[in-house]
């Protein structure tokens, strides 16, 4: 009966996932979170038309929005496929850095010795420029899509790292000690009780992390690369292009929050799926 009372999860599954109950829910939390943003957006838009339009302001320094909207028509296939390999070399990142920053973090939590040993040179790493190694990555792994990947999967996977440590320390110590007191091995506990209370921390950090991983794609492809879209910005800045510079930058934009929005929905899915106690 202890051993039955040990072994059942903090995290509970639900009485089943109801796809269009979460659909409708989703909905009507999220649209006023979803027009807010999006009027703001709007208005400050409009200001810039004006801005750029009524201040006589040259296109090359600040072209007005209709301007960079017409370069995002005229240069659509281009602008596409340079994004292709962007997204992709982003989204490899990313997928490497969550299982890498999980697994470091649950040995950092399994073994003091690991902790010691790992966390402060991990952190001594966080403090160096990030800039000032992204050419060193070049010189190590070319200018090929492996080097902007590692240089990515680098700044990303930190706060992933740092967020699943922070979720499997955030069992009680109430529950620790009668972990203890039923002889649960550390690997029982970090399975059975720390690891089921940490998906919400773990989202936490996926979500900045997805930015990050972004980030660093796009600086190694400033760095060395002959595609993707911060290639094309460096490209068009070169010509003094800075309508398609922005409307590249818009379409990062584009591709960030859908990359967000895609960890959020994973995340809401999650938390409609399991009862967290």
């Amino acid at each position: 009966m202890a051993e039955e009372r040990a072994s059942s999860p903090a995290l509970v599954p639900a009485r089943g996932f109801d796809l269009n109950g979460f659909l409708s829910t989703l909905w009507s939390r999220q649209l006023p979170a979803l027009l807010l943003p999006i009027v703001t957006a709007f208005l400050f838009l409009l200001a810039w038309q004006a801005i750029s339009v009524g201040g006589s302001i040259s296109p090359t320094i600040l072209p007005p929005p209709t301007m960079i909207l017409q370069q995002l028509s005229d240069n659509f296939p281009l602008i596409m496929k340079h994004t292709i390999p962007t997204t992709v070399e982003t989204l490899a990142a990313f997928g490497i850095s969550i299982p890498l920053g999980i697994a470091l973090a649950s040995l950092m939590v399994y073994s003091t010795t690991a902790y010691q040993s790992l966390y402060p040179n991990i952190i001594l790493f966080q403090l160096i420029p990030k800039i000032a190694l992204a050419p060193l990555f070049i010189v190590w792994l070319g200018i090929g899509p492996s080097s902007r990947i590692t240089f990515s999967i680098f700044i990303c996977f930190f706060p992933i790292l740092i967020a699943t440590v922070a979720g499997l320390n955030s069992v009680e110590t109430n529950m620790l000690r009668l972990c203890r007191s039923l002889r649960m091995s550390t690997w029982q506990v970090l399975v059975r009780v720390r690891f089921p209370s940490s998906p919400p921390f773990v989202f936490s950090g996926m979500k900045v992390a997805v930015t990050l991983a972004i980030i660093g794609v796009v600086v190694g492809e400033f760095i060395a690369s002959q595609r993707g879209l911060g290639y094309l910005i460096l490209f068009a800045s070169s010509r003094q292009q800075t309508d398609l510079a922005l409307a590249c930058i818009a379409v990062l934009c584009v591709v960030g929050l859908a990359l967000y929005g895609a960890v959020v929905l994973a995340e809401k899915a999650v938390m409609t799926l399991y009862d967290f106690r």
